[in-house]
């Protein structure tokens, strides 16, 4: 399994998680992860019915005070889970449309402008 942190391909299986889960370790970070990790269901103890539950009544239109209601799980954890699939879907686009785009030229006047106020700020200090 290739390591999400760092990108080793080589990542080996390091036990389980408390749950159940496959913990994997990499060598070359000396990191562990799960193969949950970077996902909407990380860290969370809801299962993924639940979580597909709530994501599809606030796809529909449900309140999220309502979604929290008929799930009987806190606002807060409504909230969380849906700007987590928002974040993720926002990610899945920028990797599909925007890494794609090939460029002739690339204007940088912030960073030009920047480069040159750092530029003065150096001459006044000698």
């Amino acid at each position: 399994m290739e390591c999400p942190l760092c990108g080793h391909e080589k990542a080996h299986k390091h036990g389980k998680t408390s749950k159940g889960g496959q913990r994997y370790l990499c060598p070359n970070c000396d990191k562990t992860f799960t193969d949950t990790f970077d996902t909407i269901h990380y860290k969370r103890h809801i299962d993924s019915d639940e979580i597909r539950t709530i994501l599809q009544s606030h796809t529909e239109g449900s309140s999220l005070r309502g979604i929290s209601r008929i799930t009987q799980r806190a606002y807060g954890t409504v909230v969380s889970l849906v700007k987590a699939d928002e974040r993720q879907k926002a990610q899945i686009v920028h990797n599909a449309k925007v890494q794609k785009v090939e460029t002739d030229e690339v204007s940088a006047d912030e960073m030009w402008s920047f480069v040159e106020k750092n530029k003065k700020t150096v001459e006044q200090k000698k």
